[in-house]
């Protein structure tokens, strides 16, 4: 029997409300007691708020997965996108050092140019190509000089059954229109926010079997979260309107591969993608899943009597 008077660890969530907060709310239940706060409980661009409320909640954890996403936005909104993206991440970070935690952080495939012809590796050099990119990069940066036990989880192309993200947008559109234009020259591996979700309890509870939370300082470092394989956005699209629940309802008749210069936008993206999660996949003894097998399994959940 569990002795009553053994309180489980306590794990600070942000950003419960998105997409891989909302999963992160599951897979770390399991692992102690998460206190998830939302944008409404906290607001990570009022920087004074953040270490009245790590010092206020003891977390043994600090798992942010909190973000500043609107790319062509931040081009205009750089102040914005710092504010949340880097500046906060420092702040929790060093509240982190204060309160004697570990840090969980969420990166992203934007700290590179998309140059490399082969996939990103962990230690490969960054070179944003916009604000959110550099931003980003900031909030690593700022995390791993903060001389705390560390995930800097990189992750790229996240969508889910929930929320809003190329997924749900793809198959809204082929209910309203006949033609799709999508671009063909870009490749990622599409990645679901449940095994992001999934990965990060299984590193911060390694070693501690099903259920606990454990994470050894020999695991803090820099990982790559994401699926295996690769497609563009367009072999994404074909393959989310394949397996469409309600297919027999679209009025899609055609999609058209174009390239990212007749798709212009306020940010530059990275044409290339793909991370390496060869690290993560040795730390933890894993292979990470093929993208298609996932996607898959999460249009299996959509619902079947109206467009996403």
């Amino acid at each position: 029997m569990s002795d009553p008077d053994i309180r489980p660890p306590t794990i600070l969530l942000t950003g419960a409300a998105g997409q891989v907060g909302f999963e992160l709310r599951r897979s770390l239940a399991p692992l102690g007691h998460v206190v998830a706060l939302c944008r409404s409980d906290l607001d990570l661009a009022r920087h004074e708020r953040i270490a009245e409320i790590v010092e206020a909640v003891a977390p043994a954890v600090i798992v942010n997965a909190a973000a500043y996403t609107a790319v062509d936005v931040a081009e205009s909104e750089r102040d914005a996108a710092f504010a949340i993206n880097a500046t906060a991440p420092r702040v929790l970070a060093e509240s982190a050092a204060r309160a004697g935690a570990a840090m969980v952080h969420f990166s992203t495939d934007y700290v590179f140019d998309g140059t490399k012809t082969t996939a990103y590796l962990e230690d490969d050099a960054p070179a944003p190509l916009g604000v959110y990119g550099s931003s980003k990069l900031a909030g690593d940066q700022a995390v791993i000089g903060a001389g705390v036990p560390y995930l800097v989880l990189r992750t790229s192309w996240v969508y889910a059954a929930r929320g809003r993200n190329f997924l749900r947008t793809m198959l809204r559109l082929a209910h309203e229109r006949t033609e799709l234009a999508v671009v063909a020259d870009q490749f990622g591996a599409p990645t679901p926010a449940r095994l992001i979700a999934d990965v990060t309890a299984q590193l911060l509870g390694y070693g501690n079997g099903p259920t606990g939370l454990r994470f050894p300082s020999r695991l803090s470092g820099v990982y790559n979260v994401t699926a295996r394989g690769v497609a563009s956005w367009y072999d994404l699209t074909k393959a989310i309107l394949s397996r469409d629940p309600r297919r027999e309802c679209q009025t899609v008749r055609h999609i058209r591969a174009i390239t990212t210069a007749e798709y212009p936008t306020a940010a530059r993206r990275p044409a290339n993608s793909r991370l390496d999660p060869g690290k993560l996949e040795r730390a933890l003894g894993i292979r990470m899943p093929e993208w298609e097998a996932q996607l898959a399994t999460i249009m299996r959940e959509l619902p079947t009597q109206e467009p996403a």
